[in-house]
């Protein structure tokens, strides 16, 4: 079969361009917008012009005191670090949750495989609002799953842990916010783990064991290492998009639990301030790239060992 580079000339800028094309147009254009919109001036529903020409003199218009309130103001401040300890508390949920499912099923017979792969991907199938409604219903007082829990005395544990703010009340809590999170990324965690766990060499698990190796010495001496570059992508298909979620934390959560994609949700609709809604994106788009920043630098070295 010949290279694609070989199929017509310039295939190779094509297979590159492409791509890059999408993101420009889909990411980077947009990203640019909104950018634009942070340091611009709003007059009732439009924006002063950035460059403007007056009397022969070119006059460049940037705002960037929305950028310095946001620094400074300590509700932003303490928003983005509840978006970040949510998240990171859900990321490492999922991996514990997630890890032992993912080597389940890595390890079951061949036949097994495709079923427990749907059941995974089950719930994709359900409307993600319908979802989250559910578990309204499930965490409500006179809910099932309450109630459950109440028989378990699992409140008291959960009060202690100051998960809930009530014996009884999980409802609008931090607990129904991780339980819904939890719930809705657990698969992005099961999927890149399976992945990489399926293609592993258990000739290197009879090597260890041949060397003298337990059963679980050898998980965590050869399984989990080479298992790294599947947690690595599924904590940050988890945590990046959590920084940013809304739904789940608007019909969960409560006062307490207060994460950025709320606050940008009422900066742009209830405050209808346009560039501090965007400033509070940009700040946030930036925070979530540097997860993926040491993540290329982890790929480069991983690259470098080969």
């Amino acid at each position: 079969m010949k290279p694609l580079t070989s199929w017509r000339p310039g295939g190779r800028t094509a297979v590159i361009g492409i791509p890059a094309l999408w993101l420009f147009a889909f990411f980077l254009l947009p990203f640019l917008i909104v950018l634009k919109i942070s340091v611009s001036e709003m007059e009732t529903v439009v924006f002063k012009d950035l460059v403007s020409l007056h009397d022969g003199l070119l006059q460049i218009s940037l705002k960037f005191s929305n950028y310095l309130f946001v620094l400074q103001d300590a509700l932003y401040l303490k928003t983005y670090l509840s978006s970040l300890k949510y998240a990171a508390m859900t990321t490492g949920l999922c991996l514990f949750i997630g890890y032992p499912f993912a080597y389940f099923m890595a390890r079951a017979a061949a036949r097994w495989q495709p079923l427990l792969l749907m059941l995974v991907v089950l719930p994709f199938w359900t409307s993600f609002l319908l979802r989250v409604y559910a578990w309204k219903g499930l965490l409500s007082e006179q809910g099932l799953l309450a109630e459950a829990l109440n028989a378990l005395g699992a409140d008291s544990w959960l009060l202690a842990a100051g998960a809930i703010a009530a014996p009884g009340k999980y409802m609008n809590t931090a607990f129904s916010l991780l339980v819904g999170m939890v719930y809705t990324y657990l698969p992005f965690m099961v999927l890149p783990l399976y992945g990489n766990l399926a293609r592993l060499d258990l000739r290197l698990l009879e090597a260890a064991g041949d060397l003298g190796a337990t059963p679980w010495v050898a998980f965590w001496r050869v399984t989990v290492p080479l298992s790294r570059a599947g947690i690595v992508a599924g904590s940050l298909l988890v945590f990046i998009p959590c920084v940013g979620e809304f739904v789940i934390p608007e019909l969960l959560g409560g006062p307490q639990t207060l994460m950025i994609g709320r606050v940008l949700w009422d900066e742009f609709f209830s405050n209808n301030d346009w560039p501090m809604a965007a400033a509070v994106a940009v700040l946030m788009v930036l925070l979530i790239l540097l997860p993926l920043v040491f993540f290329n630098r982890y790929q480069m070295q991983q690259r470098g060992r080969r």
